[in-house]
């Protein structure tokens, strides 16, 4: 008998036997991502037309830095990212300002109406997850700049680990409140500080690690924690103490570790396996279908949930899309 969707991906996260091996995929939609309403339409209509398992949700990457009076505009033209107008801090003074929020007001509330909305339209028929940046990569956003950071880091520590401490609290209860809104957990991200082109490991036990598990921490019981490791020469190998339920990065990016490096080192469940950047973004259906093959291959289909290392382009052709979930269908 078919496993539901839940019952798939639950039966993967814990290793079980699964009936096949659960699939998706995220990405922008600039135009309709600025509304709790149109980022629901977005995200349900996606998962609708592509059948995924579950649905990591994709909002802008900018809404975690406009309540502290960061301001981003959307782009003009289709297709872009939204553009940075004045950021929210710019000098080390300004660090002073960054404190804990109130996550029921402006951006924050809107993004959790808009997964209350999300988990009304699914009534359960699939789990979803929020995308949440780690502190440090939220300062990035309310800078502008990550070289502004980076400077701050080597002249600034401690206003910048005092003001990463009230981001840490800030998105610790805002992660407790999405799993109030139905999700069933978060889909935590380093962005550019997962990799080792950016930061130190010892930096990143400074300046990541201590304010990332107040976070972490604060969703521990939730089932569907995954860990995001973006870019090249990732730090995964260092951070599988992380607690979460799943571990995605970007097997194909230099420098980074295998699927199979990673599964034999930890016993969570990897997720990933195809690369957004030159398969799902660039190449041929064909393509796609068998680098999805080879990861369940490599991961003898056990522990894992089929997806790209990383949000694709919002114009990847749709047949890559439709190759990539019907290869653990076929």
């Amino acid at each position: 008998m078919p496993m539901s969707k839940t019952e798939r991906v639950f039966a993967a996260l814990s290793g079980d036997a699964v009936d096949r091996v659960p699939v998706s995929a995220w990405w922008h939609d600039f135009g309709r991502e600025w509304s709790a309403e149109g980022l629901a339409e977005a995200t349900v209509g996606a998962y609708r037309k592509y059948d995924w398992d579950f649905i990591k949700v994709n909002p802008r990457a900018t809404y975690y830095a406009e309540d502290w009076g960061t301001r981003y505009v959307q782009a003009d033209e289709p297709g872009k990212q939204p553009v940075l107008i004045e950021p929210g801090v710019s000098s080390a003074e300004g660090l002073r300002r960054i404190g804990p929020l109130d996550i029921h007001q402006g951006a924050y509330g809107e993004q959790l109406e808009g997964l209350r909305i999300i988990g009304r339209e699914l009534r359960g028929e699939a789990p979803f997850i929020q995308t949440v940046f780690s502190p440090l990569a939220v300062m990035s956003r309310i800078t502008g700049s990550t070289k502004f950071v980076q400077k701050l880091m080597e002249e600034h520590s401690h206003e910048l680990m005092m003001a990463l401490k009230g981001i840490g609290e800030t998105l610790a209860v805002y992660s407790r409140a999405c799993l109030d809104a139905g999700a069933s957990g978060i889909f935590f991200a380093t962005v550019e500080w997962g990799s080792a082109d950016n930061i130190s490991l010892d930096s990143y036990d400074m300046f990541c690690r201590p304010f990332d598990m107040t976070v972490l921490e604060a969703v521990r019981e939730a089932p569907f924690n995954v860990f995001h490791v973006c870019r090249n020469n990732n730090h995964l190998p260092a951070l599988l103490d992380y607690p979460v339920a799943a571990f995605n990065w970007d097997v194909s990016g230099d420098g980074n570790p295998s699927l199979s490096e990673i599964r034999s080192e930890t016993s969570a469940a990897v997720m990933g396996g195809v690369s957004h950047e030159n398969t799902v973004n660039r190449a041929s259906p064909a393509d796609v279908a068998k680098e999805a093959q080879r990861a369940i291959i490599d991961t003898g289909g056990r522990r894992f949930l089929l997806t790209p290392g990383c949000s694709v382009d919002p114009q990847a052709p749709e047949a890559n899309l439709r190759a990539l979930v019907q290869v653990p269908r076929s």
